[in-house]
């Protein structure tokens, strides 16, 4: 039985998912976050299946996320990496009518800004009692500026959030990381991002385990990992 246990949210596909596999490999302990039970529990089969556990959780609910991370370690005696890897995607306009209408917006903001925020909550109590280690998704639109994407704003707001995480945890041993990746390959890349470079998303998973991989001492705080040939 692996010796960690981590939580991933976002897990029931894509990166979330990749990551999940990759923690396995690892011979973490792997709890398995997201909305929909039924691909959480087919990712659990394929993971080691007593050493992982699917939660049907919205990470924007504070009841919720609180009572399944609290429920995590009190199953496996402590939680010791979170990785917020939950996100919501759509393209905007704040002129025109490129993408969803306004009033579809308030589920991104909600998912990428307060899910986050909230699931930082409920694990850092964890975390600090374990030294452990809370890795945040970004993206490389959280770290320039995107003409009319509101995805971009939430994504600078995470990044905000971990550099606040990060301060805020100063001195007690947690380490916390932020992973800003390009544009990834997978089933809900949008139709703009068709012709671009793409990363795989075991190329991100990766970089999340090498920043988990470095010494206690070593605090990485930010990474940005780009397909080669991308221009931003």
């Amino acid at each position: 039985m692996g010796s960690r246990t981590a939580i991933v949210t976002g897990a029931s596909g894509g990166l979330g998912a990749e990551i999940a596999r990759h923690l396995a490999a690892r011979d973490f302990r792997v709890a398995l976050l997201a909305r929909k039970l039924d691909p959480l529990t087919r990712l659990a089969e394929e993971l080691r299946p007593h050493e992982s556990m699917p939660l049907a959780v919205d990470i924007t609910d504070w009841p919720a996320v609180s009572s399944a991370v609290d429920a995590v370690a009190m199953s496996w005696g402590g939680v010791d990496t979170v990785v917020v890897s939950a996100g919501v995607a759509m393209s905007s306009s704040f002129v025109d009518e490129k993408g969803p209408p306004p009033d579809t917006w308030a589920a991104m903001v909600s998912t990428n800004v307060l899910g986050s925020a909230l699931t930082a909550r409920a694990s850092l109590p964890h975390l600090r009692r374990r030294g452990g280690h809370l890795i945040l998704i970004g993206s490389v639109s959280g770290i320039v500026t995107r003409p009319g994407s509101l995805y971009s704003v939430t994504k600078w707001a995470v990044s905000a959030l971990a550099e606040s995480i990060r301060v805020e945890m100063a001195g007690s041993g947690v380490r916390v990381t932020i992973v800003h990746p390009g544009i990834i390959e997978t089933d809900i890349l949008r139709p703009e991002h068709q012709d671009q470079p793409k990363l795989q998303a075991k190329d991100v998973a990766r970089t999340v385990l090498w920043a988990i991989d470095q010494p206690p001492d070593v605090d990485v705080g930010a990474l940005v990992v780009r397909p080669s040939g991308a221009a931003h």
